[in-house]
């Protein structure tokens, strides 16, 4: 029971840091139609700007300012970069995006070094805010799933109740009649993409100390942030956040649970043996591929349902 609770409230944690960088990019892809890979660069981003402004006025304005940055970054890329390639159709923005990723990574290699950065927890967050048979509960975890639970009511509310939530929404599948009603909207996709950045940039400033803040971060959570995307749906935020959840569950429990396939097939009634077929695949234990079933997943569902789970359209 320690080990299931515990391995609970972790993958709610690490599923939560996956909603908040995933959520930006839901948005821009499903209103804007754009593949952005550099979207984990923004995350990098916001932990290292996080990381310099805690470092002379504290962990708080970061919070603040971080993500403003960052959502200054990406209005500036979208009016001067992506806008231009548009024309040119989603190849010539894959690899518009694809290289600023790989520009923005060598920028901060140069800026903040190849080695991680002392980005630490705040003081006035960093104690055990209660303990689970034994086991305590950081409350900078805490402080998390508050955030990311914040942000998504705020994203929800401002699309489905706000006025300018419904423009985005019919810009992205009447932008002429948007526009003849007398809306901006390359302004319209400007906002999107500003706000899908500095939503990057916010979980970078979340879990930048909560993980470690290195030039190989972005790297390391852009493929499951694509897969937890693909996976909720297309134009779906609540699919978005089912996805996210579920993605950090079943990679936490995987780490800690000591079983492989053959073991659940036993439940079922099915046993394994050296002459089954795919013997050594069956048997490896789960923590070994704990990292692969996220993909395998993104398969699946690619083959058995191409919308996701909640998507409003085919991938």
């Amino acid at each position: 029971m320690e080990v299931f609770l515990v391995s609970l409230l972790n993958g709610l944690v690490y599923g939560m840091l996956l909603f908040m960088l995933a959520s930006g990019l839901t948005l821009i892809l499903s209103m804007m139609g754009v593949l952005n890979f550099a979207h984990a660069s923004a995350y990098m981003l916001g932990a290292y700007f996080a990381f310099t402004i805690s470092q002379y006025i504290g962990f708080w304005p970061a919070l603040v300012l971080a993500p403003l940055l960052c959502g200054t970054i990406g209005a500036a890329i979208e009016m001067y970069g992506l806008r231009r390639v548009h024309r040119n159709g989603h190849i010539a923005e894959l690899l518009f995006t694809f290289g600023l990723a790989l520009i923005i990574e060598k920028v901060v290699q140069m800026t903040w070094g190849l080695i991680p950065v002392p980005y630490r927890i705040p003081a006035g967050l960093d104690f055990p805010l209660f303990t689970v048979y034994g086991t305590q509960f950081p409350a900078y975890r805490a402080f998390m799933l508050l955030i990311s639970a914040l942000m998504f009511g705020a994203i929800w509310l401002g699309l489905t109740r706000t006025r300018i939530g419904l423009v985005i929404q019919a810009a992205l599948h009447h932008p002429e009649m948007v526009g003849a009603l007398g809306h901006n909207v390359p302004r319209v996709f400007t906002t999107v993409f500003a706000a899908g950045t500095a939503l990057a940039g916010l979980a970078g400033v979340i879990g930048g100390n909560y993980h470690v803040t290195e030039p190989a971060m972005a790297f390391t959570m852009g493929p499951i942030v694509f897969v937890v995307v693909v996976f909720g749906g297309l134009g779906s935020l609540t699919g978005c956040f089912i996805a996210s959840l579920l993605m950090g569950l079943i990679q936490t429990f995987a780490v800690v649970l000591d079983y492989s396939v053959a073991d659940l097939l036993k439940w079922f009634g099915f046993t394994v043996t050296s002459a089954t077929p795919f013997h050594e695949v069956l048997t490896v234990p789960l923590p070994r591929i704990g990292a692969l079933l996220p993909y395998v997943l993104l398969v699946l569902i690619l083959v058995f349902r191409p919308r996701g789970l909640m998507g409003t359209r085919d991938t």
